[in-house]
């Protein structure tokens, strides 16, 4: 199978994800629509239901690589959140404590990482985590 050079696989990426995902609980989009290596994406969560994350958005700074889709894009949340796998000083997703990074595949997306890291979000060992007061930022 061809290998879809990086930026034809980020522009598809840019569409799906300006016109919403699935269920529409994560969205992403380019932090500056003139960034012509759309390397910066902003990227938000809605807290799933029934956990200390309900009805909270979270919002994270999403960066493309140069070799990205074929290394992972690196994640920093901007929102607040008390997860095992951010890094509770400067909100940075650590790619060792989640699956969907650690065992990157060329075929995952933007998508696939906020999808998964929600999912996280609702997992038992997660859902009744104490979280920061809503509205709190990383500095």
């Amino acid at each position: 199978m061809a290998k879809v050079p990086r930026n034809f696989r980020l522009l598809e990426e840019l569409e799906k994800g300006e016109k919403g995902l699935g269920d529409g609980s994560c969205s992403y989009g380019l932090e500056d629509s003139d960034d012509i290596m759309m390397s910066k994406w902003n990227g938000t969560i809605i807290g799933p239901g029934h956990t200390v994350h309900e009805n909270r958005i979270y919002t994270l700074k999403i960066f493309c690589g140069d070799n990205y889709p074929d290394e992972p894009p690196i994640l920093q949340f901007v929102s607040r959140v008390n997860l095992p796998f951010v890094n509770q000083i400067d909100g940075k997703v650590d790619p060792s404590k989640i699956t969907v990074l650690s065992s990157w595949k060329r075929t995952n997306s933007l998508e696939t990482v906020l999808v998964e890291i929600r999912r996280e979000m609702a997992s038992p060992e997660n859902r009744k985590l104490p979280q920061p007061v809503e509205g709190a930022n990383f500095s």
